[in-house]
C-alpha cells in the first residue's frame, strides 16, 4: 500500500463514518438556509476537487514540488489521523446538536466544554488539520490551492454560524463565549 492510498483510505474511512453519524441528530428547529449556505459550500467542494486532482496541467500545476522523506510522511499521517480524532472528539461531545448545516435545534445552547473549551469550531480545526497533511504529502500547487479554498470555506462557514448562533441564543452569552475561546486554531491571540 502507497502513502497515497493509505491517505485516500483514512479521508474515505472518515467521510463514510462521518455519514453514517449523520443520522444521530435532533431535526432542526430552524436553519441559516441554502443562500446563506452556498458560497461556503461552493468553496468547500472546489477546495477538496483541486485537492485531489491527479490529472496533469500544463505549468506543473498538479506536479509535486517536493517528496517527503519517510520520516516526514509519517508524520504528516499522524497528524491526519490527529485531525480525525479531533474532529471526531467533537462530533461525539457536541452529540445530537450537530448538524451539517447550520441550524438552531430544539433546546440548543452553547457548548463550551470537551474541545469546544479549546476551540469554538473543533471539527473545522480537526479538518483542517487533516487537511494541511494531506497537501503537504501530495505538495502540488493546485493541492495549496485546494487548502487555501477549504481553509476560506471553513472560515465563511465558521463566521455564518457565529451569527446564526448570536441572533438565535443571543449576543451576550455568545459573545463572552467567543471572548474566552479562539475560533479555530488553539491559544490563538485576539479571541473575537
Amino acid at each position: 500500500m502507497t502513502l497515497g492510498m493509505l491517505i485516500a483510505g483514512l479521508w474515505i474511512a472518515w467521510f463514510l463514518s462521518w455519514i453514517a453519524a449523520s443520522f444521530w441528530k435532533k431535526p432542526a428547529a430552524r436553519t441559516a438556509g441554502i443562500g446563506r449556505e452556498l458560497p461556503y459550500r461552493i468553496t468547500v467542494i472546489a477546495g477538496a476537487f483541486l485537492i485531489y486532482w491527479y490529472r496533469p496541467l500544463p505549468w506543473g500545476l498538479a506536479a509535486p514540488l517536493w517528496q517527503l522523506e519517510p520520516a516526514w510522511a509519517w508524520l504528516a499521517v499522524a497528524c491526519l489521523a490527529i485531525g480525525f480524532a479531533f474532529s471526531w472528539w467533537a462530533r461525539l461531545h457536541l452529540g445530537t446538536l450537530w448538524s451539517s448545516n447550520v441550524t438552531r435545534k430544539d433546546g440548543h445552547r452553547i457548548v463550551d466544554s470537551g474541545p469546544y473549551a479549546i476551540v469554538r469550531h473543533p471539527i473545522y480545526t480537526g479538518i483542517l488539520i487533516a487537511l494541511v497533511a494531506t497537501a503537504a504529502v501530495k505538495a502540488t500547487p493546485l493541492s495549496f490551492l485546494g487548502l487555501a479554498l477549504m481553509i476560506a470555506g471553513f472560515a465563511i462557514k465558521a463566521r455564518l454560524e457565529e451569527r446564526f448562533l448570536r441572533e438565535e441564543l443571543g449576543p451576550a452569552d455568545y459573545d463572552a463565549y467567543a471572548r474566552r475561546v479562539p475560533m479555530l486554531v488553539p491559544f490563538a491571540p485576539g479571541r473575537r
